[in-house]
This record gives C-alpha cells, structure tokens and sequence, in this order.
C-alpha cells in the first residue's frame, strides 16, 4: 500500500513556508544615549526610540575610534591560535582505517541473527 503523498506534500510545504517567514519575537527597538553608545530603552540615561547622534558628531566618534590590535591583544591572539594549533597536532595520526572495539563482536553476532 502507497503512502498518501498529500501528507509528505502537506509537511514539506508547512516546513518550507515556516522557514521562510520571519520569526514572531522580534527583539525590542534599540536606544541611543547623548554620546551615541547603545543602551537599554527606559533607562535614565537613554534618548528618545529612533534619535541618533547627529551626523557630524557620528563621524567624529567614528574616527576618534581606533578598531586596530594593540600588543596585549595580539599577544591573546597569537596564544589562542598557537593553542589551538598545538592541539591539533596532539591528535593522533588517523590512516582511514578503523580498528575492532570491545562491541564489535556482539554487534556482528546480533546482525548474524537478523540477516
């Protein structure tokens, strides 16, 4: 006996149209305060919902920003990845093929009995 193909149909598409909807909870708005960092709405410090920093002011905040490394966090950096190096080469050498466990034997024997 065939499977209904409506209810595979049926599935497939409610999975495909939940998938392309946008999710129902949506955070909350963002708000600004008078120096332009971000901060929750409702608090004592915080600007109206939608006020931004003037444009003039946002570019000077902008640059007076500096996004480079300095030493201590390049330091952090090169420590982090030389770990994670380190480690991968503690792995053990793997050739592809998998030796006999402990199991094997009673797993062979239970699929004996089924095929």
């Amino acid at each position: 006996m065939k499977a209904p193909a409506i209810g595979l149909t049926a599935a497939l598409s409610f999975t495909l149209l939940s998938l392309a909807l946008p999710a129902s909870a949506l955070a909350g708005p963002s708000c600004v305060d008078r120096q332009g960092e971000m901060i929750r709405c409702g608090t004592p410090r915080a600007m109206p919902v939608g006020w931004s920093l003037p444009p003039a002011e946002a570019r000077a905040r902008l640059a007076a920003r500096s996004d480079g490394l300095d030493a201590r966090q390049l330091i952090g950096l090169l420590c982090v990845l030389g770990g994670l190096f380190t480690l991968f080469a503690l792995l053990p050498d793997f050739d592809g093929a998998w030796d006999r466990q402990e199991d094997d034997a009673k797993d062979e024997r239970k699929q004996g009995r089924r095929g």
